[in-house]
This record gives C-alpha cells, sequence and structure tokens, in this order.
C-alpha cells in the first residue's frame, strides 16, 4: 500500500484512546480541503506533514529543526512552531503533534498552550514522540496491547493496552538509561577495547577500528573526544560495531551486540508484562535505527521476544511516525477545542483539586495603583505598613498552627517526616526551612524535606509548566514512600498550583496528614485537607507578586511549625538550641556558650566536655551536669 492510499485508509481508522485522551469517531463524509496537520518533534529534527484529508494527498512535507520540549525555552518552542506555520501553504482544519520530552500532564499542557496561540481555535490533540511511533502502526485487532521498542541514539519501550493503560520503559538518557541504544553500544565497546588493552598489552582490531572511523592516531586521543563528544557522536561508533560484527566476526563486537539485543527484548517483554496478562496477545513495533538499518541484529531480537512471549505479534515500522500525528488528529471530532481530552475517571479524580475561587492574592491593591510613581520613601512607607498587617492575619491562624505543630510532633515520634511540598517561591521557602533543620537541631536530613515543583533546576530559575503538573506532584511523593505516618503541607499563596493537589491527592490516599499554607480562605474546608493554614494577607502592593507579604506570610508560618515541632520534640531546653549542629566556628563558639549557660562551667571546661563528646551539645551536658 502506497502513502496516498494509506491516507485514504487512516479516515476509516478508530483505536482506543492513550495518554488519558478520549477520541470521537470522525464522520465518514468529509468536508471539502479538510487539511490535516502532523508534526512530529524529535530530538535532532522536527517532521511536518500536511494532507487532505480528502483524497489522501501531501499537501506539505518539510523537516526543520529539534522539537524536544525539555530542550526548548518558551520562545525556542515559539519560534519551531511559527517558522512551521509560515512554511505551510495553507491553514489545517485540524493538528496532531507529538514532542519528545513530553513526560508529564504539565509539559502536555505547555505544549498544548503554545499550540493554541500559533493555531488558535484549530481542534489538536497533543502527546509525545513515542505515542506518534505506536499511531503509525496497525494496530492489530487480535492484540490487546501493543509494545513500542525504539533504539536509536536513544532507546526505551512504551507499551499501551486497549483499556487506556499506558507503560513506559528505560530510556532517561545516555547515562543512566537507554539500554542497547547507540549510545549505549558505543560506550560499550569503548570500555572493551580500553580494558581488554589494559589486561593484554594489545590493542584489539575493534579499536583500531574505532579509531579509524574518528581519524585518530592512537588511543590515548580517546580520553578528551569521550569528555567532549556529543550524544550524537558518540552514538556514531556503533555502527562500526555493527560492521565489525558483520564483515569480520569480530569477536568484541558480537559479544557487544549479543548484550544488547537481551537488553532490548528483556525491556520489551517487561513492558508487555506490566500492559498485558500471560497468553494475551501483544503487537511488538520496532522503530529506530538501530533496530531498522540492521536486519541481522533486529532479527536476534525478535527470535528472543518471540521465545519469551510466544503469542506476539511483531512489527518493523517503515511508515515514519510523523502519520501517527496525522492518525490521531484524524480521530479528533472536527468540532472539538484545543484542549486534553481527558476520560471520565481522570475527570472524576481531578474534580477534588480544582481551584475553588479567586485568590485575595491576585487582586489589584486600591493604596499602590500609582505605585511606580511614587516618591521611594512613600514607597518603603507603604510596602512596610502593609508588612506590619501580616502578623495579625497570622494570629487569627492560631488554633490551625497549634494543631499542626501537634501533629508534626506526633509524626516525629511515630517514625515519621514531614515535608513541605510547593512551586516557584513557595518551594524555595519550604526547601528553605527544611534545610535549615540539620544544623539547627541536628536532625536527619530526610526528617524534613522540601519538594519543589521542577526539582533541582527550579530552586535557581523557573522551570516552565512545572507548577501546572499535577502528575508530577503526586510522583513526587510517591518515590519519597510517604506513608500515613508523616505530615505533607501544601504550600501555595493561591492555593492554585495543581502541583501542590497532586502531592496532597497523593499523600491523602496513603494516610498521611495533609495540610494546606496559603493565602486564600476559600480554601478553608477542603476536602483533601486534614488541616488549613488560611491567612488573608489581601492584595499585594505590586499585583500578584506573592513574593512579597504572601511569601513572607509563608516563610513566618513556616518557621512557627518547624520550631515550635522541634521545640515540642525536646529539641529545645529553655530558649536555647541543644541539638545544635555545630558544623563551623561560628556555631561551635555557640556551643560553648549554650554549655556555659545551662551547667554554668567556664569556657575551657565547656569546650573540653564538647571536644570529648564530639561536639554533640546535649551530650556535654549530660556529662557536665550533676548526676
Amino acid at each position: 500500500m502506497n502513502y496516498r492510499d494509506r491516507d485514504a485508509l487512516f479516515l476509516a481508522l478508530i483505536m482506543v484512546g492513550h495518554h488519558g485522551l478520549v477520541f470521537r469517531n470522525v464522520s465518514s463524509t468529509t468536508t471539502p480541503s479538510m487539511n490535516i496537520l502532523g508534526i512530529e518533534g524529535g530530538g535532532t529534527r522536527t517532521s511536518v506533514l500536511l494532507i487532505d484529508a480528502t483524497d489522501g494527498g501531501e499537501v506539505a512535507s518539510f523537516s526543520t529543526g529539534p522539537g524536544n520540549l525539555q530542550l526548548l525555552s518558551g520562545e525556542g518552542l515559539r519560534e519551531r512552531l511559527e517558522e512551521i506555520r509560515d512554511r505551510l501553504p495553507t491553514s489545517p482544519n485540524r493538528i496532531g503533534i507529538g514532542f519528545a520530552g513530553v513526560r508529564s500532564e504539565g509539559d502536555r499542557e505547555r505544549l498544548t498552550s503554545a499550540v493554541s496561540r500559533i493555531w488558535p481555535g484549530i481542534p489538536a490533540v497533543i502527546s509525545d514522540d513515542l505515542t506518534l511511533a505506536l499511531e503509525a502502526a496497525n494496530w492489530l485487532s487480535s492484540c490487546v496491547a501493543q509494545v513500542l521498542l525504539l533504539s536509536g541514539t536513544g532507546s526505551c519501550c512504551l507499551g499501551r493496552h486497549r483499556d487506556g493503560r499506558l507503560v513506559k520503559v528505560g530510556g532517561r538518557g545516555h547515562i543512566i538509561g537507554d539500554r542497547a541504544s547507540s549510545c549505549d553500544i558505543a560506550l560499550h565497546a569503548l570500555r572493551a577495547v580500553v580494558t581488554i588493552s589494559d589486561i593484554h598489552a594489545d590493542w584489539p582490531r575493534l579499536g583500531t577500528d574505532i579509531l579509524t572511523f574518528l581519524q585518530m592516531n592512537e588511543p590515548e586521543s580517546l580520553i578528551e573526544w569521550s569528555m567532549m563528544a556529543s550524544k550524537s557522536e558518540l552514538a556514531s561508533i556503533a555502527q562500526v560495531v555493527f560492521n565489525a560484527a558483520a564483515s569480520r566476526q569480530d569477536e568484541i563486537a558480537i559479544a557487544i551486540l549479543d548484550r544488547a539485543a537481551e537488553r532490548l527484548s528483556k525491556d520489551s517483554v517487561h513492558c508487555a508484562a506490566r500492559v498485558a496478562a500471560p497468553g494475551e496477545s501483544v503487537q511488538f513495533v520496532l522503530n529506530g535505527s538501530v533496530l531498522l538499518k540492521n536486519s541481522r541484529f533486529a532479527d536476534d531480537v525478535v527470535e528472543r521476544i518471540r521465545k519469551a512471549w510466544p503469542d506476539c505479534e511483531i512489527l518493523r515500522l517503515e511508515t515514519p511516525s510523523v502519520r501517527g500525528a496525522i492518525t490521531m488528529a484524524l480521530k479528533l471530532d472536527g468540532g472539538a477545542a484545543l484542549e486534553l481530552k481527558m476520560s471520565k475517571n481522570v475527570i472524576d479524580e481531578t474534580a477534588a483539586w480544582r481551584p475553588v475561587s479567586a485568590s485575595p492574592t491576585e487582586l489589584r491593591h486600591p493604596k499602590s495603583t500609582h505605585f511606580s510613581e511614587l516618591p521611594l520613601p512613600e514607597a518603603i512607607q507603604l510596602m512596610l505598613e502593609e508588612d506590619a498587617t501580616i502578623s495579625a492575619k497570622i494570629l487569627e491562624e492560631t488554633e490551625s498552627i497549634a494543631w499542626t505543630v501537634r501533629q508534626v510532633v506526633r509524626a516525629f515520634s511515630e517514625g515519621g517526616r514531614l515535608l513541605y511540598c510547593g512551586a516557584g517561591t513557595s518551594g524555595r521557602l519550604g526547601v528553605l526551612d527544611a534545610s535549615e533543620c540539620p544544623p539547627t537541631f541536628r536532625t536527619p536530613p530526610d526528617l524534613v524535606q522540601g519538594i519543589i515543583a521542577g526539582g533541582h533546576p527550579a530552586l535557581w530559575s523557573a522551570v516552565e509548566g512545572a507548577e501546572d503538573d499535577r502528575t508530577a506532584g503526586a510522583s513526587a511523593l510517591a518515590f519519597r514512600q510517604v506513608g500515613k505516618n508523616d505530615v505533607v503541607i501544601g504550600i501555595s499563596a493561591s492555593g492554585h498550583a495543581p502541583f501542590i493537589w497532586g502531592c496532597l491527592s497523593e499523600a491523602k490516599q496513603r494516610g498521611a496528614t495533609t495540610v494546606l499554607v496559603c493565602c486564600n480562605p476559600a480554601y478553608r474546608d477542603h476536602p483533601l485537607l486534614d488541616g488549613a493554614i488560611l491567612p488573608d494577607t489581601g492584595p499585594e502592593i505590586l499585583t500578584g507578586s506573592t513574593r512579597l507579604k504572601s511569601g513572607t506570610a509563608t516563610k513566618l508560618i513556616l518557621n512557627l511549625i518547624s520550631t515550635l515541632a522541634m521545640t515540642h520534640s525536646g529539641k529545645v531546653m529553655g530558649n536555647l538550641m541543644i541539638d545544635l549542629n555545630p558544623s563551623n566556628t561560628k556555631l561551635r563558639n555557640r556551643a560553648v556558650r549554650i554549655v556555659r549557660e545551662l551547667v554554668g562551667v567556664d569556657e575551657a571546661t565547656a569546650s573540653a566536655a564538647l571536644e570529648e563528646k564530639g561536639w554533640v551539645v546535649r551530650e556535654a551536658v549530660e556529662a557536665l551536669s550533676p548526676s
């Protein structure tokens, strides 16, 4: 079947949804000039295909730069999509798009938002590049599940069941993942030849092939090259391995490829086992240059898969993955808006975390409407006057704060933890408070934890879409293995950040105590919360800038929770930090003063006791105290 016939057939294809997406049937009659746009964003290029659905003919087909969402800034993504729009001869009526790096709900929402700005009002479906490859394959009706086995520069498996379940195995980049990819094969080849050379004092023939390919004169040249080589440059060595195995049966190359085939087959079968029951028929779809350009190697992988999963069909994908984007777009209802169509179970699950009302923090402050024009002394006075109102607002939450402190004390006594969860400024404040507990109270680093949307990079820079990723919040709590003895505090100025609701929802399901700290009183009786600390700090002087009053209120509240919880857990004597961790000169001097104050000894005696007890203040005090 040629591509033109295939495109016509696409109109009749109705397949089960995925990624929580629901598709409705497309009418058998298509309006004239129904142009369907498919876009596949990959690590090295973005493929674009525009077809006329009336006859399946190509209207436009071209490639442009990389389309990995994780590597594109907001401006870069906009420019990539604008370039595609400007190169099209006509506007599309529907769009299917999948980008590499679309890993989460937040990523899909970010791509959705970008597409809606470039093609406003055009129905579209958003996915990732792996799903496009599955959509490009003809899902056999006899198979209850599909597994995409991809091995190119990187590698991974994506499995889906007809009931909508989706599982990913592998991937994660060439440093810690991408098993049996070109990069992985190349790395094993490089390590093998240098190891053999070190052991036998003889440079192997495969090593010579690699040096020749790289135009190097000696093995030592590989050191600097390996440190500077890009992922694609590294991956290119894999073909040297394939050539050596095929042309002269090189033993090292054969061993490396045998190991790679074993890993690929195992990953794909493990993926199948997570989406299908034993005995159910599974369609394995092979894709990527490693599998499609090396037939003998692919045959080996296929044989291993068939042996491990006898009831299967195996397809080597020859159709470009961008055709999968066309298939997805064809399954959209012509009147659908640009949005993620969630299945009913997802709608039911998310209903409980949607924003309950507008936040006072987003309103415009009547006293600062001319803030940019105020003389500096007046602006300073206005800001400080507003800050002066914060303490009274927090005092109104005394009962809720005290309840929360008691829950944290209980958690500590039962082996539980305190986990702060937030995005942006709120997340950073949680991480800050958590990081201060080990030096102040000599707590283990995991007793009080800060979780910020977007992870480590978000500590100093904005991570686009992180705040909106509810699924990432749930995953963060799952991977921290939150349980019934823990207290999870979501922090959000407005209370609207989906990330924290993912955290709180997961925590609630796991039996943890859930608390919200925010400046929006409307969340007082939210069903996912066991407690809530909700001072109404009102509008910000700089409208919507919640790092101001809201941030100050949050910092004060976290100070109260952690300090009082530690105090009532026996970490404070009087007003002295009995479990201080004296990790520097300043803190050691403070430790000496604490010991002298509590026991009434001179500096030399206090210092000697601390030295003897490893600078554990409590033990030094106990050693010097009368029995």
